[in-house]
């Protein structure tokens, strides 16, 4: 935006004024305000960006502007304007008419928002139907456009689809076309791209540039990722524990940030390029989210012993069938992952890297035998994985250990951190419940917190502590291994560079051996010794981190690195790809052959896949 603009920009009257918002929960009979006195505007043509870590209120704030907070446990107070009208003092019923109408909301899960039971041309078709007078066979035509704005191949084809066929970017983009049914003059963003792969999230941010500038709508964007803020913002306000810390044009917050919370969120945004002139893993710096100030990163001491790899995988591989029609006839496989081949040493971290269904979270599992490979073999310590029966299975276990994405999901909520870092000790009969004790208070001191966490339970935990302590549970078997499956990536960006610096800490100190599974790309490139990137169930690529990034071989490899978002707001007019671009499929009919993968060396220990 040029300063002609922003003085146009100014004398208009803003599509969006919030003023004065506070809004208060109910709590043991007490209200509490978990958003504070926050006051900004969004001008016609506009994105406006609040960024916060978890728990700052900005989605609270997003939701308080809709009135979706439920009405008896909830109080919203200050003044919400949109079109001359405060939206606080609306009755329910023109409220309902603001909603879908002249401003739509697109949510962080798509698929939580799309009704499995119908299909998603009728329900894009059900918010025109209830906003305008159009007939079904108009609606239908309408959504059908709709579909084509937003880049859906084959858009006609697609009106029948449920959304359980459809990829997380393709949903999201459904979600996109639903809430422009009606052309609202406001449209409301939370965390739409969070959820998605790098190459999708680009994808998402393309497409709301370009139907922003077709259609000329204002954005209320709410993300906590600053590379996406610089990528989509004019304006961007920062939300600190429910409290508007600073507010400015986006190109001014980055340049010039006053507050200590923002210098602290954009010190710890990992950028891609940064690890250049580094032969080992960076520890993030450590940021003070109080005053903003963060400390040299020390480099990975090389504790890398190339004698002899502690992890062997040869021609791994794994197919899901197909079964359709009334038989249940076999009428194709899901490749999944299919002749995968690496070696992974003590002290080093070996990162898999690729879009959803590419097959790395599959190969980790095959790995560690949660799901049963067809083919290939898994050498553990001289020990073929898959030769094992359940008894010694349990034993190799101990040797190789696994932390999931959802460290929630991984505790059980019934059971205290305590008893569920003993548990696996205990199971292994590694000693006794006295042992045990003893165990457990060193495991906790391991990974930052205290020994008089044991008694909590796993709802009593930030998001990173849970994650410390799903870390804490597979260390206390002592492991050689630890396969990281998205660890990280549902984190803060602050809470992610603690966990990733503990990692590294434990691998200096431990010698341990990580496969980093991961589709952050920026992230990857801090913590990883070698790379193999992963593209429909093979390794296209895989190689030193140094080579692999400043000199990808693989046109797939280049395409994920150019999706990466990029902190610097002077980028924002780039496109970077086609937005009707997806990840392949990998299923096959049942009689396909795969063809031998050939390798070629482009640098010591670079290999590229032939085309």
């Amino acid at each position: 935006m040029n300063a002609a603009e922003a003085i146009i920009m100014e004398a208009v009257e803003p599509v969006l004024s919030v003023e004065n918002l506070t809004t208060s929960f109910l709590v043991d009979g007490e209200w509490n305000s978990v958003v504070r006195d926050v006051s900004f505007s969004v001008a016609p043509g506009e994105t406006v960006a609040i960024v916060g870590e978890s728990g700052s209120g900005k989605s609270v704030t997003s939701l308080s502007i809709m009135r979706l907070l439920q009405a008896d446990t909830s109080r919203i107070d200050g003044r919400i304007m949109f079109g001359g009208r405060d939206l606080l003092t609306l009755p329910e019923k023109d409220m309902r008419r603001v909603r879908g109408n002249d401003i739509s909301m697109i949510f962080q899960e798509p698929m939580t928002s799309l009704n499995p039971l119908f299909t998603v041309g009728d329900q894009i078709s059900e918010a025109l139907l209830c906003h305008k007078a159009l007939s079904a066979g108009e609606a239908k035509a309408e959504t059908i456009r709709l579909l084509e704005k937003v880049r859906i191949p084959s858009a006609a084809s697609r009106f029948d689809e449920y959304p359980h066929r459809l990829s997380g970017g393709m949903r999201q983009r459904v979600m996109i076309a639903m809430a422009l049914a009606s052309k609202p003059r406001l449209l409301i963003a939370d965390e739409p791209t969070t959820a998605l792969d790098v190459t999708i999230q680009g994808q998402i941010l393309d497409l709301i540039k370009i139907l922003q500038e077709e259609e000329g709508t204002s954005v209320l964007f709410i993300t906590h990722d600053m590379g996406v803020v610089a990528e989509i913002a004019d304006r961007t306000v920062v939300m600190y524990r429910g409290e508007q810390v600073e507010t400015g044009k986006t190109t001014d917050i980055f340049h010039r940030g006053r507050h200590p919370y923002t210098r602290a969120l954009l010190s710890a945004v990992p950028v891609l390029g940064s690890m250049r002139g580094f032969d080992r893993p960076l520890r993030f710096p450590v940021v003070n989210m109080e005053t903003g100030e963060s400390n040299v990163p020390a480099e990975v001491p090389d504790t890398v012993a190339k004698d002899k790899p502690i992890l062997q995988v040869k021609n791994l591989t794994k197919r899901f069938d197909i079964h359709s029609g009334l038989f249940g006839r076999l009428s194709g496989r899901v490749h999944a992952v299919e002749n995968v081949s690496f070696d992974l040493f003590a002290g080093e971290t070996l990162s898999l890297v690729g879009e959803s269904g590419c097959g790395k979270s599959t190969t980790g599992r095959a790995i560690m035998r949660l799901i049963e490979p067809d083919s290939g073999s898994v050498m553990v310590e001289d020990r073929d994985v898959l030769s094992l029966d359940k008894r010694q299975m349990r034993e190799m276990r101990k040797s190789v250990q696994m932390i999931f994405q959802d460290p929630f999901a991984s505790l059980n909520p019934r059971m205290t951190v305590g008893q569920a870092i003993a548990e696996p000790y205990l199971e292994h009969k590694m000693g006794s419940a006295r042992d045990a004790k003893q165990v457990v208070s060193e495991m906790l001191r391991k990974v930052g917190l205290t020994p008089d966490m044991a008694s909590r339970y796993p709802h009593e935990f930030s998001g990173g502590q849970r994650q410390r302590i799903c870390i804490a549970r597979a260390l206390a078997l002592e492991p050689k291994v630890i396969i990281a499956d998205e660890s990280v990536s549902a984190l803060d960006v602050s809470i992610k560079a603690q966990v990733i610096n503990l990692m590294l800490d434990l691998q200096e100190s431990l010698n341990l051996a990580f496969l980093f599974i991961s589709h952050d790309m920026a992230v990857v490139e801090r913590v990883s010794h070698r790379v193999a990137v992963m593209y429909l169930g093979e390794i296209v690529e895989i190689g030193p981190r140094e080579t692999v990034f400043g000199n990808p071989q693989h046109d797939y490899t280049r395409k994920l690195i150019a999706a990466v978002p990029v902190p610097d707001p002077d980028r924002r007019s780039e496109r970077r790809m086609p937005a009707s671009e997806e990840l392949k499929s990998p299923i096959r009919p049942p009689d396909f052959v795969v063809a031998p993968r050939a390798y070629r060396e482009v640098s010591p220990g670079h290999f590229v896949a032939a085309a």
